[in-house]
């Protein structure tokens, strides 16, 4: 269908390792340091993916300002050393930058033998179609 390139697969291995950095930064009490290297990390990871020129544009659309903002202020303040704070609105930054991909990697990891399993059970599918029923309704607003 596509062939994924060696920069790519560079890429996916640094925003995973950058995922892996965060989620020990969380575990880790909010460690400032592994955090850093985290956004570092999946940062350099996703313009791996995507490349530069898209990363730009990513990031820099008129309509995704409060989203950049939000996202880079928040590594700004886990550098200066409020770990809970930055990531707190770094946080939402996230979800306000890549909330448009969610429908999207429901509707895969709903094709995912297990995870789709999961995400079928009554109660979670329910659950999960709110959120995509609701994701979807704000963004035709």
């Amino acid at each position: 269908m596509f062939e994924i390139t060696d920069l790519q697969k560079i890429g996916l291995g640094l925003a995973g390792f950058g995922i892996g950095f965060l989620f020990l930064g969380v575990v880790m009490i909010f460690d400032r340091g592994l955090l850093a290297i985290g956004n570092i990390l999946f940062i350099s990871g996703i313009t791996c993916i995507i490349g530069f020129k898209k990363t730009y544009n990513l990031f820099f659309q008129r309509h995704k300002v409060k989203a950049t903002v939000a996202f880079f202020v928040g590594i700004f303040i886990v550098l200066l050393g409020w770990p809970l704070v930055g990531m707190i609105v770094e946080s939402y930054g996230f979800i306000l930058l890549f909330g448009g991909f969610l429908q999207v990697t429901i509707e895969f990891l709903r094709r995912v033998p297990v995870i789709g399993s999961f995400l079928n059970l009554p109660i979670i599918s329910t659950l999960v179609s709110k959120i995509e029923d609701k994701r979807t309704r704000d963004d035709h607003a």
